[in-house]
């Protein structure tokens, strides 16, 4: 595993001053500053062009298309082994195959028309919509007094600091877009407040590495709008079908935390009495430094400060309930309170420059989502013209495995995955391939896009293949955020251990319960009589 390089300079007075927060989606040509993998030394590149001149001659030496198909699937594996971007490692690959198997006028037509249909449904351009909005309110600093609030109203409680950062990574990712980028600026700013605390070290990397698993269930989340369109389902159910586990399993965290605050006060910085613990979590570790009393007064004037929060929620929520918006006319309202927000808080601060930042950023972010779907219909019709894609449908039918056992195999195969990818990544390879065998095996398309969605988040984080610990662990290394105690490996791998059992529970509810993802799109669609667009 290659561990991501920290940012040149940390910052862990507000979240919003973190570069790395900017980031919109969990992909290898979208990540924030800082959180780029490591380019592959001249061996594993000399090992990887080799492997792709082996599956090109292996390719244009297939005695069967099916054969041909497989030999591509490789190339695109090694590619993504060797960092290249996705677009490139999904669509390259793709037209070389339909290229070797059907000829010159099958590539034209390819070329031709993929890059037009993968874009060009009037439902995608809720995406720009929502990127530009995550970035507004990440300009605006809105993102840091999220997480104020959240701690402001729930340190009471027994683990309270921890159920308030489990709420705000929610959010912030949700806002953002990226569970990384999240990762990186909550780790900063929610580390040490946890520190300061007395909580056990293992407690608050653990609290920070979970926080954000939930963010690319709950609306406006990017990767569900990605999914709708690999899937041809509509993307307002799609936009509503993780809301509510999302919700869910942040709930499940906080119940989590907040039961190990009952049970083993001294990991959450308390005594048996309910006061603030005054010794270390280990002896190894220093005493935490006084963290100032929050009063009631300080709660309802952190609130305050997230009006426009509010107000962008009210606008995309209420307006789809009422049946004022569709989802995307939901997304462009959202985005233009969003405009109006980042230039009220940025007025004394140069805001048309925040602005015009968050726009660049919006373009440059879209137009690398969209390269990558276009990949991804590339793949689409290589499958299709192989035949690649019934043929392993029927070699899973054929195991005779039931839908559970399916959906047991397909979660070993993601924490396998989550070695080498990220959660966008998973899914355009899977999705394509999986999507017949879903419908011989009656598993609704909605279902399972939120159930594949939180099954990569899953898979980024399990060690010791997941890339999340090793973000935190290159976190921690900063003394501004480590507050002077010492955190191996070891330790973010033993917190994960605490908290993934609580993912896994929640996994298997999904599956015995799949009307969870089912209910609020159905809710909507009677309340406002459709959610077209």
């Amino acid at each position: 595993m290659n561990q991501p390089k920290p940012p040149a300079s940390p910052n862990t007075d507000t979240l919003g001053a973190d570069p790395s927060a900017n980031g919109t989606a969990n992909t290898t040509a979208l990540l924030p500053t800082g959180t780029r993998r490591q380019r592959p030394g001249i061996l594993a590149l000399t090992i990887g062009f080799g492997l792709v001149a082996a599956c090109l001659i292996g390719l244009f030496t297939s005695p069967s298309a099916a054969i041909g198909g497989a030999w591509c699937t490789a190339m695109m594996l090694v590619l993504l082994f060797l960092s290249v971007p996705v677009a490139i490692a999904l669509s390259v690959p793709s037209v070389i195959g339909v290229y070797a198997i059907s000829g010159v006028p099958a590539t034209m037509n390819i070329l031709a028309t993929a890059p037009f249909s993968a874009v060009s449904d009037w439902s995608m351009s809720v995406l720009p919509m929502f990127i530009f909005m995550g970035m507004l309110l990440t300009q605006s600093g809105l993102s840091g007094k999220v997480y104020r609030v959240a701690d402001h109203w729930f340190s009471w409680l027994p683990g309270g600091i921890g159920i308030g950062t489990t709420f705000a990574g929610a959010g912030l990712s949700a806002v953002t877009g990226s569970t990384i980028g999240m990762t990186y600026a909550l780790g900063r700013a929610g580390i040490p407040e946890m520190l300061k605390a007395g909580y056990d070290r293992r407690m608050a990397v653990g609290t920070i590495m979970v926080a954000g698993m939930t963010g690319n269930l709950i609306p406006p989340s990017i990767l569900m709008v990605i999914y709708a369109g690999i899937a041809s389902v509509p993307v307002g159910p799609a936009l509503m079908a993780g809301a509510l586990p999302g919700i869910l399993l942040a709930v499940c965290f906080a119940i989590f935390i907040f039961a190990l605050g009952v049970i083993a006060p001294k990991l959450v910085g308390r005594t048996r009495t309910g006061r603030n613990a005054a010794t270390p979590a280990t002896t190894a570790d220093p005493a935490p430094p006084a963290r100032p009393r929050t009063t009631w007064r300080d709660r309802f004037t952190s609130l305050a400060s997230v009006w426009g929060f509010a107000i962008i929620l009210i606008v995309l929520f209420g307006g789809m309930f009422s049946g004022i918006f569709t989802p995307t006319e939901a997304g462009a309202a959202a985005a233009l309170c969003s405009l109006l927000l980042c230039l009220w808080e940025k007025r004394s601060e140069t805001p048309w420059r925040k602005v015009a930042e968050s726009a660049m950023d919006t373009v440059a972010a879209t137009s690398a989502i969209f390269f990558i779907m276009i990949g991804a219909t590339m793949l689409t019709s290589l499958l299709a013209i192989t035949g690649l894609a019934p043929i392993l449908t029927g070699f899973i039918t054929s195991l005779g495995l039931s839908m559970l056992g399916f959906l047991l195999v397909l979660i070993v195969l993601y924490i396998v995955m989550g070695m080498f990818f990220d959660t966008l990544s998973m899914m355009l390879l899977t999705i394509p391939i999986l999507l017949p065998t879903l419908e011989t095996m009656g598993v609704s398309a909605l279902w399972f896009g939120v159930f594949v969605v939180l099954l990569g988040e899953f898979a980024m984080v399990t060690p010791p293949v997941g890339i999340i610990p090793y973000i935190v662990h290159s976190i921690v290394k900063n003394p501004d955020v480590n507050l002077g105690h010492t955190m191996t490996l070891r330790d973010i791998f033993i917190s994960l251990l605490w908290f993934l059992p609580v993912v896994v529970v929640f996994l298997i509810l999904m599956i015995t319960v799949p009307g969870m993802t089912e209910w609020l799109p159905d809710l909507i669609e009677r309340t406002s009589g459709g959610m077209s667009g």
